[in-house]
């Protein structure tokens, strides 16, 4: 499998926060989510990824050109977007088309037609007359219709109703369509990562806590919900990550299930009451509280 985009060893120290010693394969064609909660180094990693910040150690690869040196070249085919990304207020969206276009040769114009009928966008409106949700819509445009072999989203989605959001995941999901496309989806949003990414990486405080396929996050993790007797403990089982007990009641959950996990619970004399499935949401969260818990320890 081939990558677009690789971290190895990078860190990054400011007086405040530390990015420590990251390290990440992003697949070509393919989408990886990275949760983590504000502050937790996402934005870092992408200002690194795009060459806007050197790193203090480590190497960084992007679309086969080392960054920061190569970061020219690989701008060519990177597009990127932000929730704070600003288009110029007193002039129309079709003069920012046009200004794309006699930059970026692989312009489609075509795309960008189809485009901008799909989001209800009007070429010739200005930016200052266009809503939060068109503006983000019309920054989408901009960079899609580039046909970027790597899109670089941060928190993309913020701030949009539901009406814009969904149009918006929608085109990315279009655009995932063509295999050669990667794109890296950075957002504290889970929602919206699990209903698009391959991949899923959790960032927390600088360091990586879990990165695997979203697919194998949801089949191995679990919330076990047990009854506990009086003289009874909680068994200890290899991949339980939190434990949470309320008199006799507890609630364990575990990265690693497997058939005859319930049956071990029984074992051990307490009484299983329900194996549940787990959001993307509530597994960033177990994970995060479980990675604090042993930085605190």
């Amino acid at each position: 499998m081939t990558t677009a985009a690789t971290f190895r060893g990078v860190t990054k120290a400011y007086k405040h926060f530390t990015l420590d010693h990251i390290d990440f394969d992003l697949p070509s064609g393919q989408v990886m989510g990275l949760i983590g909660p504000n502050g937790a180094g996402k934005s870092t990693s992408i200002r690194i990824l795009m060459g806007l910040v050197q790193q203090d150690a480590g190497e960084v690869s992007v679309l086969g050109h080392a960054m920061p040196e190569g970061q020219v070249a690989a701008k060519s085919d990177i597009g990127y977007m932000s929730d704070d990304l600003r288009l110029y207020g007193g002039v129309s969206l079709q003069w920012h088309m046009d200004f794309i276009a006699s930059i970026y040769p692989a312009w489609n114009a075509a795309y960008a037609a189809d485009l901008l009928r799909r989001f209800d966008l009007k070429a010739d409106q200005k930016i200052k007359g266009m809503s939060h949700g068109q503006r983000v819509k019309a920054a989408l445009l901009l960079v899609l219709a580039r046909m970027p072999k790597l899109l670089i989203l941060d928190e993309p989605t913020t701030g949009l109703d539901p009406v814009a959001r969904q149009e918006v995941l929608a085109a990315f999901m279009d655009v995932m369509q063509d295999e050669e496309r990667t794109i890296l989806f950075s957002s504290h949003n889970t929602q919206d990562v699990e209903q698009l990414a391959d991949n899923v990486m959790f960032i927390d405080r600088g360091q990586v806590v879990a990165s695997d396929e979203k697919e194998s996050f949801l089949d191995r993790w679990r919330r076990i919900r047990l009854e506990v007797p009086e003289g009874r403990a909680v068994p200890a089982i290899e991949g339980v990550e939190t434990v949470q007990a309320s008199g006799h009641m507890s609630v364990l959950t575990t990265s690693a299930f497997h058939a005859g996990l319930p049956a071990l619970c029984e074992a051990a004399g307490t009484r299983v009451l329900g194996v549940e499935y787990m959001t993307l949401e509530e597994i960033f969260l177990s994970n995060i509280s479980a990675s604090r818990g042993r930085t605190v320890q």
